[in-house]
């Protein structure tokens, strides 16, 4: 990870960027006050009150300046059985409560008019945070490690693909280039628009540490700085929807599904994980094998026990699966190793403060605050727990004889989305973390998708059996 640097944007949002990073400085906790202040000096003209729903799309209820006092104290209501797996349709009124130092300008528009953005905390009428909400889920996870004595920090590595329209405007997976892994090519879509996104997310308050494209031909990564847990995910759903509007510009779709393109890489969501207290980074210990401490190993053991389990929310479409396949670069096997790229846990050959443990398993199509809360909650039962990380597995996974892997007692993750979620079902551990209103509306759901998928005919079938049977 690089070291902190000072805010700065390239000259086409120098303005905005001068509010937006103001906007940073309000600090952890300010007060509307201070909001409504910098609002009027900004000609704020509207506000988004985003959240996230179950599967991890971001919603919102846009308000015009008369009604900035009233949302920025949490009275702004919206439907929530609109929203699905929220609640009923005879309880529907919810509120939205804003993290008011999520506060800031997006970097496009009229300067005569801008449009600011909050993320929002979902609650009950009675003033009780709601059960169901995502962004909670993820809170009370964090809570659960400060009370233990820790900070968590995480920070993502996101791919996406970016993929050209028809005359008609639809998404096709048709790129336009062929570039490979850290190709340097001509001046195209592609790299205008990973550029807009760079600086846009810079204007909205980002530390971008790199930007290049990957593996398959119209797959791109753009890498920004780790942070505190909460932050990490409230900057991953900002970062899709940055990538996304930077893609419209250019007329271009963005997607982060994760195997859009038979016989390509997939995109994944490398996700770095590390517990600190008030010494430091509690995962290194000049002393321990491999400079690890015990604490650290039981975190693994924890992320290793509960893998199968928290695949559902990790990977959470019927396509994740088609991912997870060996060949491509993504893990398929429970293990962990100290640099070998091949098992689902790496720990990065860098110690002291950035001791840390690398989980390849996740995509992008995850819901943010869900994903990291699973993740999180498996590595503290372990260290609960003190479960057992077994050796690192330093041999290439994928090579592995049938002999082999039951020699180094391997054991493989869902083979499907049917899989995880029977293996979801199974766990006490995520259902206590997701709580029952949660966990049975997101189970439903993906037993639907699940169930909608095998009833399909597809074309592979067609082509193979028509004629043939």
């Amino acid at each position: 990870m690089s070291p902190d640097s000072i805010f700065a944007a390239p000259p086409e949002h120098e303005e905005t960027a001068r509010y937006t990073s103001y906007g940073a400085m309000l600090g952890d906790s300010p007060d509307p006050k201070a909001v409504l202040e910098l609002c009027e000096a900004l000609n704020v003209r509207f506000m988004r009150l985003t959240f996230t729903d179950i599967a991890g799309h971001i919603k919102n209820v846009e308000v015009p300046a008369s009604q900035f006092p009233k949302a920025l104290d949490g009275e702004i209501m919206f439907d929530g059985s609109s929203i699905k797996g929220f609640v009923r349709i005879e309880e529907s009124d919810m509120l939205l409560k804003p993290d008011l130092s999520t506060f800031r300008v997006f970097p496009w528009g009229n300067p005569e008019a801008r449009v600011a953005r909050l993320i929002c905390d979902v609650y009950n009428t009675d003033e009780t945070p709601f059960d169901g909400d995502p962004r909670g889920v993820l809170r009370r996870v964090a809570q659960k490690a400060a009370d233990m004595g820790y900070m968590v920090n995480a920070g993502v590595e996101a791919e996406f693909f970016l993929f050209m329209k028809d005359e008609e405007g639809a998404a096709t997976t048709v790129t336009h280039d062929r570039g490979g892994y850290f190709d340097l090519t001509p001046v195209d879509l592609g790299e205008k628009a990973r550029r807009m996104i760079v600086n846009d997310l810079e204007a909205m308050g980002f530390e971008v540490e790199a930007a290049h494209h990957e593996v398959a031909p119209g797959q791109h990564e753009i890498d920004f700085k780790y942070a505190d847990v909460m932050i990490t995910a409230d900057n991953l759903a900002t970062f899709k929807f940055i990538v996304r509007n930077a893609a419209l510009a250019h007329d271009l779709h963005a997607t982060f599904m994760p195997k859009p393109i038979f016989g390509q890489n997939g995109s994944g969501m490398h996700t770095h994980q590390s517990l600190f207290d008030k010494k430091g980074n509690v995962f290194f210990d000049e002393k321990g094998e491999y400079q690890m401490s015990k604490l650290m190993r039981h975190y693994i053991g924890g992320l290793k026990t509960h893998a199968k389990a928290l695949a559902a929310v990790t990977n959470p479409l019927v396509n994740s699966y088609k991912r997870l396949v060996p060949g491509y670069e993504a893990p398929v096997d429970i293990a962990w190793s100290q640099s070998n790229r091949s098992p689902m846990i790496r720990v990065p050959d860098r110690r002291g403060v950035g001791t840390r443990v690398e989980f390849r398993m996740p995509d992008p199509a995850c819901n943010p605050y869900l994903a990291l809360a699973v993740q999180v909650a498996a590595g503290l039962d372990g260290i609960e727990n003190e479960i057992d990380s077994g050796p690192p597995l330093d041999v290439n996974v994928w090579e592995l004889s049938a002999a082999d892997r039951k020699k180094y007692k391997i054991t493989s993750l869902p083979a499907n989305l049917g899989e995880a979620i029977e293996e979801l079902e199974k766990s006490d551990t995520m259902r206590e973390v997701l709580g029952e209103h949660l966990f049975t509306n997101f189970v439903e759901s993906k037993k639907k998708e699940w169930s909608e998928y095998i009833s399909q005919v597809s074309g592979w079938e067609l082509d193979r059996y028509l004629t043939s049977y």
